[in-house]
């Protein structure tokens, strides 16, 4: 685990770096949404999106530049979605990765103009041709992207999650709002090194399935925590779906069960892909890591 601690932040690093040099601040009009935008991107985060993307481009020996521009426009993917979900009419947080939400930082129509401008960016660099010579590759990644981020992936699952405030939801309606919310971007993730590495059909089937099980894991895992960590351990507001009356994993199987499903689960993820050598050992060791984190 220590490797891959060392893997994921040095990858976090260049992630960041690509990020800084993508979306450089301006003077003028803009400049605050700019600012914005680069506060709900930078200084902090795990990168987990964006390691996924090139880890897996890496088994295809894909180049680090590719490899990170395409993290980096999941990671302004990700952070649209989390500057919106924070805001008031939604889940009404003030806290993300330990400092204001950025609406809280700014204000709310800074933020939701910030998190609409990261979504656009997000697709302009995939279909840029320094992210990659082909087009049929860049076309693939922006129609993976949109269908996981869309109305019947990412989106799709935040609807479902609002409406289940207050509601009792089968395990079947948990496990199906969270493989959108937060799965199908992960399961996009994994996916996406794939296609940067024009992977044949039946192996990003693979990786697409591993992706899935390891954002399942990750969502159980982070139910958990939300249950049993504190506001220091998140760096976001503890128990807030129990506030929220929000079904979750924990609320249906209690924590030792959510636990249990989670390592299934992950064990899962791990199975998939049983095809490659030691050189897929840290997206193993990632299995492991989602379901043991504490933050």
């Amino acid at each position: 685990m220590v490797r891959l601690r060392a893997s994921m932040s040095a990858r976090a690093s260049a992630i960041e770096t690509m990020i800084d040099r993508l979306l450089p601040r301006v003077e003028g009009g803009e400049a605050r949404l700019i600012d914005a935008m680069r506060y709900a991107t930078l200084g902090g985060g795990k990168r987990l999106r964006g390691y996924l993307v090139a880890e897996v481009a890496s088994l295809f020996k894909t180049g680090a530049e590719a490899a990170d521009r395409v993290a980096a426009s999941v990671e302004m993917l990700h952070a649209y979605s989390l500057v919106h979900d924070d805001l008031p009419a939604m889940d009404d947080d003030d806290l993300r990765r330990g400092q204001p939400s950025t609406h809280r930082k700014f204000d709310e129509a800074t933020a939701i103009l910030a998190g609409d401008a990261l979504q656009t960016m997000s697709f302009d660099i995939l279909a840029n041709p320094l992210t990659h010579a082909s087009a049929e590759v860049r076309i693939n990644l922006v129609r993976a992207l949109a269908d996981a981020s869309g109305a019947a992936g990412m989106v799709g699952g935040q609807m479902i999650d609002m409406e289940g405030e207050g509601r009792a939801l089968s395990l079947e309606e948990v496990a199906r709002l969270h493989a959108l919310k937060t799965g199908c971007l992960i399961r996009y993730a994994a996916e996406a090194g794939a296609i940067l590495g024009q992977a044949n059909d039946d192996v990003r089937r693979r990786i697409s399935a591993y992706g899935r099980d390891l954002g399942a894991a990750f969502q159980i895992a982070d139910d958990v925590l939300d249950a049993t960590a504190s506001a220091e351990e998140l760096g976001k507001t503890a128990g807030k779906d129990e506030a929220a009356g929000k079904s979750t994993y924990v609320a249906l199987l209690g924590v030792e069960g959510a636990a249990r499903e989670a390592r299934r689960v992950a064990e899962q993820a791990e199975s998939h892909i049983d095809i490659f050598g030691p050189e897929a050992d840290r997206l193993r060791d990632l299995v492991h890591y989602v379901v043991e984190r504490r933050n």
